[in-house]
């Protein structure tokens, strides 16, 4: 834990920015209660520090599972970790080893060779970022069976072909997933929503910020193509519409209560598309 003593009056995160990081860690850092001010986390941007005021900075254990696949939060009940896009996060038929699903239950038998792991929800292959897992099965049940209610918050960056011109909206449409494993907008489909607000135009793409108020499969890929959602397809999403090196979808953010303290956790991946 680093540890600093304040020597002039100001507001938290200039002081964080002072220390050597970044505006966009700094952020992280404080979303993630990784900040504390004389003992006591503290979360706000513009918190007034004062002369004698003892800053520390807790870290998440960030150690890497494999190569740039990174632990950002672990206890004894769930284990959430950054997945790297173009890795499936279970096994399919042609597939069962190259999985995040293996690759963390790997990492977890090496500490205890008893130890398992069980998938509460899962990414696209094509997608990066925040996925969690539970560490037993009645963890698992809870947040199966009670998704929406434990899990507060959870936000995705996109970059999307063309320019918007809403700076904000909200998309719904009904879905159907068929045999091909392709998802249509389909009149007997479920209703799927999804929140969204422009974080920066260029001339031939949109830096996105996703909120999904529901969880089907594809909905966001699906809501950025179809002519009645976005209409702009997420840069290199094939499936959908585009190609590039990468589909550019990332899980940045999960806000969710701890199914066993009740503690409300915050955890952040930052966006790498901010500077696209």
């Amino acid at each position: 834990m680093n540890r600093y003593e304040i020597n002039e009056s100001i507001i938290l995160i200039d002081a964080l920015e002072k220390m050597g990081y970044s505006h966009k860690k700094a952020k992280s850092l404080l979303t993630n209660k990784q900040v504390l001010v004389n003992s006591k986390a503290i979360t706000k941007y513009n918190y007034e520090l004062k002369s004698k005021d003892i800053v520390e900075i807790k870290n998440f254990n960030s150690e890497a599972i494999s190569n740039n696949i990174k632990i950002v939060y672990e206890d004894k009940d769930i284990i959430v970790v950054d997945k790297p896009h173009n890795l499936l996060t279970i096994a399919t038929e042609k597939e069962k080893d190259k999985t995040l699903y293996h690759l963390v239950g790997n990492y977890v038998k090496s500490k205890n060779k008893n130890a398992k792991i069980f998938v509460v929800h899962r990414l696209d292959k094509e997608t990066s970022g925040l996925v969690l897992f539970a560490k037993n099965e009645k963890i698992k049940k809870i947040y199966q069976d009670n998704w929406n209610d434990i899990v507060k918050y959870r936000g995705y960056a996109a970059v999307v072909e063309g320019t918007l011109e809403k700076k904000t909206d909200t998309i719904k449409l009904t879905l159907k997933e068929e045999s091909n494993l392709k998802v249509y907008v389909s009149k007997d489909g479920k209703e799927a929503i999804t929140k969204y607000e422009v974080i920066k135009r260029f001339n031939d793409k949109t830096i996105v910020a996703f909120y999904p108020v529901t969880g089907r499969t594809h909905q966001l890929r699906v809501h950025a193509s179809h002519k009645d959602g976005l209409n702009s397809p997420i840069k290199g999403d094939e499936l959908y519409g585009t190609n590039s090196d990468r589909m550019y979808l990332h899980a940045e953010m999960i806000a969710f209560k701890h199914p066993h303290t009740n503690e409300d956790i915050t955890i952040t991946s930052p966006s790498p598309f901010e500077s696209d």
